[in-house]
């Protein structure tokens, strides 16, 4: 389970969920880790409980919207070999009747600070000739989803992103891997306002099993990576079928 001893490994959104759960893998394998979230005591907790691995553990509260905290972040851990790009943000609702504020939020964390902390820590590991970096898309990177649009939209940059920098960085040592989860067990849900259809409730997969997916996948240096099986049928099936036809299907799935 050593994959990754001795690295040091910066997670983003590590206070719960996905990001929680990849630090844990990660520090099972022997990484230090960095834990970035708004919530300190969370990371503190977190933190806690990983020192008892063996590994160090530490904690980096910061605000991802702000340009300056992202770059003071990447100037303070130089060490970083292993980014993962997890945090993220859902705003739920017709696109229009969301406030303007709670997208702009979202574009800046899921898009803008994603892009830059790739942009900050990519250099550097280059001229290493290691590095390790993890971009947290989703399925819904896939198709349409209305109620979802925009968070959508973003994770399809996502997706894009993370397939060209795999091939733009492969000879400098550096391994992309893109992880698209479905609906997973987290507070993504309660923070996005959204209700849980029932279709949502049953295709829900543990924010651990997910975590694992996407850890195993970069261990592996595999370019991308959809956790679970019936995920991974219902995401690439999405390519057989009129873009129209798939953005009507995931409206049914999404509307509460």
């Amino acid at each position: 389970m050593a994959d990754f001893a001795g690295r040091t490994a910066l997670v983003t959104g590590a206070s719960s969920g996905i990001g929680a759960d990849i630090a844990r893998e990660l520090a099972k394998r022997g990484a230090n880790v960095i834990l970035v979230a708004r919530r300190a005591e969370k990371l503190q907790m977190l933190a806690a409980e990983l020192s008892a691995l063996g590994v160090q553990a530490t904690v980096a509260r910061c605000d991802l919207s702000d340009e300056a905290a992202r770059e003071a972040l990447a100037a303070a851990h130089p060490e970083v070999d292993i980014l993962v790009n997890n945090a993220g943000l859902g705003v739920f609702g017709l696109f229009a009747d969301v406030a303007w504020k709670d997208i702009d939020q979202m574009l800046a964390v899921n898009i803008t600070a994603l892009t830059h902390l790739t942009h900050l820590f990519a250099k550097p590991m280059a001229a290493r000739g290691y590095g390790r970096i993890m971009l947290v898309a989703s399925t819904a990177a896939f198709q349409p989803v209305p109620l979802y649009a925009a968070y959508a939209a973003t994770k399809a940059y996502v997706l894009s992103l993370g397939d060209a920098l795999s091939v733009e960085y492969a000879e400098m040592g550096i391994k992309f891997t893109t992880l698209s989860p479905g609906t997973t067990e987290s507070e993504f849900f309660e923070v996005a306002a959204q209700k849980k259809s029932m279709m949502v409730e049953k295709t829900m997969m543990s924010s651990a099993a997910v975590a694992k997916i996407g850890v195993d996948a970069m261990a592996a240096g595999k370019a991308s990576v959809i956790a679970g099986m019936a995920n991974a049928i219902f995401a690439l099936g999405t390519r057989l079928s009129p873009r129209s036809l798939n953005a009507k299907i995931a409206y049914r799935i999404m509307k509460p």
